[in-house]
């Protein structure tokens, strides 16, 4: 059984044998009595979970459970959802309005010896921390508790080290789900060809009145080959992979795109073999859609550049605080900005600087080297703090408050992390912004600070 679940979910998660494996051994072999899997958003932690529980619930040997966190959002909705799939009951309403119940209601339900084996995934499991405090220590001792082959699984994006409480908890295993790598992402992507390939002619379909140049059309996409669609993906990948690493995202994001980047070949405008003139056609639409990277769109079929009114009516919908405002501010201008540069822009008596010609010329900056076609930058939450305190009139303390808007940030995708989310306070975290300038131009009028006289682009 074990064999064919694992080429099974290996065959529907490509690149992800090794956690698959590493999985199916712990939860169909060893079983321990709590697991918890960690890792970024979308990289497979939770799809992955809960196939290998449909997979296993056609075994008479397990019985499974899976609830969302978020979802259950009181101790007793929570214990009463797990409860409901693991004892289940025609026509008896179950109720339990604790722990203690909770635990009794198992051991009342499975009292004669059985060979079957409880497994209950609690996704989002960060909301536990926020629940009575004798949820989360009871969970990870259920095996003790009631005596029965129970596991609890644990899903969350932090480390396990931020769960801790004063009173400790019990030793637990713990397995990472890693990002994809930019090669697994373009081998997961070239997989999506047939899809895209059908996106495409759906477009067609919609959008096309005559008869005749539509099955021209048609015959075009047909011939698209998967080496010019792997092309395609280089370019995507090329632009987008530091910005974001996010599979679900990049790939809403790659068909969209797909479908502008074919636009000239299929108006005859561009031959299909010349991918300099792709390249240069496409370049625009891949401009807008980085800064539109976590944003769903109206039409599927089409990207178009948002305007201002859209622009300041998004700006406004997040309605961040003020302090979260100059957080935003500032790590616009640290992801945009060169290190090297800040002392220029931000300290007032940073003494003269003699001019160079090697400076002139850098400054006669060509567009493609400007930061708005590179891309945002990585910084440090020093840098980050440090640009923040310059900017803002106001002097404010180092506060969990303040340290926890960033959080908010993260959160809500206008920042995202690169590197070592695990260890934000000693420094080595690095992030990026992934808003655009228009976004933050309204941010900044909205508090009336001038961005673009911070930016090296505009200078």
């Amino acid at each position: 059984m074990s064999t064919d679940i694992r080429k099974v979910l290996s065959e529907l998660y490509p690149c992800r044998s090794d956690f698959i494996g590493k999985l199916c051994d712990l939860l169909l072999e060893s079983l321990p009595h709590v697991l918890y899997v960690y890792g970024h958003s979308g990289t497979g932690k939770t799809v992955i979970l809960r196939d290998l529980l449909r997979l296993m619930g056609k075994n008479t040997n397990f019985k499974t459970s899976y609830v969302n966190c978020i979802e259950c959002y009181s101790t007793k909705v929570l214990l009463e959802n797990i409860l409901n799939d693991l004892c289940s009951i025609e026509g008896v309403n179950i109720n339990c309005e604790n722990v203690n119940q909770f635990t009794e209601f198992l051991k009342c339900f499975y009292t004669k010896p059985t060979h079957t084996s409880l497994i209950m995934v609690l996704d989002q499991a960060e909301r536990l921390r926020d629940m009575d405090g004798n949820v989360l220590p009871s969970l990870m001792r259920l095996q003790e508790l009631t005596g029965l082959n129970v596991c609890a699984v644990l899903v969350g994006q932090i480390s396990f080290e931020k769960y801790y409480v004063a009173n400790g908890l019990p030793e637990l295993v713990t397995l990472n789900c890693g990002q994809y790598t930019k090669c697994e992402i373009l081998h997961i992507l070239s997989n999506h060809f047939d899809a895209a390939r059908n996106n495409l002619k759906d477009y067609i379909i919609q959008h096309q009145l005559d008869k005749n140049d539509m099955q021209e059309k048609l015959h075009i996409v047909e011939n698209i080959t998967i080496e010019f669609f792997n092309n395609y993906l280089n370019i995507f990948l090329y632009v987008f992979h530091k910005a974001c690493r996010d599979l679900p995202e990049l790939k809403n994001t790659a068909d969209v795109c797909f479908i502008s980047y074919m636009k000239p070949v299929l108006s005859r405008e561009v031959d299909i073999m010349d991918a300099q003139k792709l390249w240069r056609s496409i370049t625009p639409t891949l401009r807008t859609a980085l800064t539109q990277i976590y944003m769903r769109y109206d039409n599927p079929y089409e990207l178009k550049c948002s305007s201002d009114n859209e622009i300041q009516k998004i700006a406004r919908s997040f309605e961040l605080p003020f302090y979260g405002k100059y957080l935003l501010i500032a790590a616009f201008l640290a992801s945009h900005n060169s290190a090297n540069a800040d002392k220029r822009l931000f300290v007032k008596h940073h003494g003269k600087k003699r001019k160079r010609l090697q400076d002139v010329n850098a400054k006669a900056k060509v567009f493609e080297k400007t930061s708005a076609a590179i891309g945002p930058k990585t910084f440090t939450i020093d840098r980050l703090l440090a640009i923040f305190y310059a900017i803002l009139d106001e002097k404010v303390g180092l506060t969990c408050n303040l340290l926890s808007q960033i959080s908010t940030l993260v959160q809500l995708k206008l920042l995202s992390f690169v590197s070592n989310e695990n260890n934000i306070m000693d420094g080595s975290a690095r992030l990026q912004c992934t808003v655009g300038l228009e976004f933050v131009v309204f941010i900044g009028n909205v508090v009336g600070f001038n961005i673009r006289q911070y930016l090296c682009d505009f200078m």
